[in-house]
């Protein structure tokens, strides 16, 4: 079961004279704009968990109220409503020492423009966190030349922050936070000051970081694209409201408004989308066991020119073409074994879409789905991978089937000539499943 992190409960924040009646006017139906003589409310009852391992992006337009709320998770902004929940503490209304051992013990920070001292070494600037909490130069040290070597700054320990580029510099910024070594790691808008090639470089570094240490992260950004690229859920923000929640496959293909429709309308999709988002029931497929007769059949309904072959535990063994099977029951065998070949091309569930094309495009078949017990759970046929980034469901375009390399007359011919010699009724599509 997953355990919780953070949870946020029905927070509210609002600048101004009166915040507690803007609360209770917003509580009561009120507007972000009816509530205006009272103050500026930047957020607005939302409420969200965060999952242990996980991360959560949190995305919106300027103005939407997503850095309020990475501010209200670690207690930067007081919270006018609600509470927040970090590791089991409530931090709304606790004192400031306790607060400061909240964040010392629990929450690490990562800024969008980096915040290093810059009379300290990049190693101090590493370190210092944990000489806040006491610990020894010499220990300090090592721990600031591990997790620098973690982040590529190998070596550069001894140098000021000047002397380095703006991406290096949020490394160190990264690698200070994790030499703090808490659970949650906040990051707002860690990456929008960097270069487009240097910002993409560190989104690919992060996710390769969240793998080794599974860290819980809640990342603040306004591109949707580096959302879609780092989440495991994206919150969706607008004029201080949170209006969907859901992982990037939920938020790109079943969005909740016309606000978010829009919102993703220009999203790669390539970089989403999934193998399992849009593969289909695999056919044609014959067990091992199914002799060359059924396998043609399963080609012939299909009109494909090759099947592929699975075991009992529906692993993929390979795949059978149909020019083999028909050698096979001219030849009088019942056994596909001798004609199974490996597949040329498969791919597993997780893999994004954008690394298809060249699988698809090799496959004599529709591109098999495996897990990762190398079962075969689906099939990706050329015209679905081309429609899921294509024109879409108003698409004029014609489909046009494969043709058989051995004429379907013959495979006729083939299959009748068995039948009548041996009797044998063909095993059901779902009897081969």
């Amino acid at each position: 079961m997953t355990e919780t992190a953070l949870e946020a409960r029905h927070l509210f924040k609002v600048f101004g004279r009166n915040p507690k009646q803007a609360v209770q006017k917003l509580k009561s139906g009120a507007s972000r704009t009816d509530v205006q003589d009272a103050g500026t409310a930047a957020v607005i009852d939302a409420s969200f968990t965060v999952n242990k391992g996980e991360i959560f992006v949190i995305m919106g337009l300027s103005g939407s109220g997503k850095s309020t709320i990475i501010r209200m998770l670690n207690g930067l902004h007081d919270i006018t409503d609600g509470s927040v929940v970090v590791g089991g503490d409530e931090i709304a209304g606790v004192p400031a020492s306790r607060l400061r051992e909240i964040r010392r013990d629990n929450v690490s920070m990562v800024f969008q423009h980096f915040a290093l001292l810059p009379h300290r070494t990049v190693a101090d600037n590493v370190a210092y966190p944990l000489e806040l909490k006491g610990v020894s130069k010499t220990a300090r040290r090592a721990k600031a030349d591990e997790v620098l070597a973690m982040v590529g700054l190998d070596g550069w320990g001894d140098k000021l922050p000047s002397e380095l580029s703006g991406g290096m510099q949020q490394r160190v910024g990264i690698a200070r936070a994790l030499a703090a070594d808490t659970e949650i790691l906040l990051m707002d808008e860690a990456f929008s000051a960097l270069d487009p090639l240097i910002r993409r470089e560190m989104q690919e570094q992060l996710v390769e970081l969240q793998e080794k240490l599974q860290k819980t992260i809640v990342f603040i950004t306004h591109d949707l694209n580096e959302a879609m690229f780092l989440g495991d859920r994206i919150a969706v923000m607008r004029d201080g409201r949170i209006v969907q929640i859901g992982t990037p496959e939920d938020i790109l293909t079943d969005p909740a408004n016309d606000y978010v429709e829009q919102f993703v309308q220009d999203v790669d999709r390539a970089r989403v989308l999934t193998a399992s988002n849009v593969m289909e029931r695999p056919r044609p497929v014959v067990a091992e066991s199914a002799g060359p007769r059924t396998a043609l059949r399963q080609m012939r309904d299909a009109y494909m020119s090759a099947a592929y072959v699975t075991g009992k535990d529906r692993k993929l063994l390979g795949m059978v073409t149909d020019r083999d099977a028909v050698k096979l029951v001219r030849k009088g065998e019942a056994a596909l074994g001798s004609v199974i070949k490996p597949v040329p091309q498969s791919v597993s569930e997780d893999e994004v879409l954008m690394n298809l094309f060249v699988p698809a495009v090799e496959s004599p078949l529709p591109l098999a789905v495996v897990d990762a017990e190398g079962r075969l759970v689906g099939v990706i046929p050329r015209i679905t991978l081309l429609a899921a980034l294509g024109p879409g469901p108003n698409s004029t375009e014609e489909i046009t089937l494969p043709h058989l390399p051995v004429p379907q007359a013959e495979i006729d011919a083939v299959l009748g000539e068995a039948d009548a010699a041996t009797g044998e009724a063909a095993a059901t599509e779902e009897e081969v499943r």
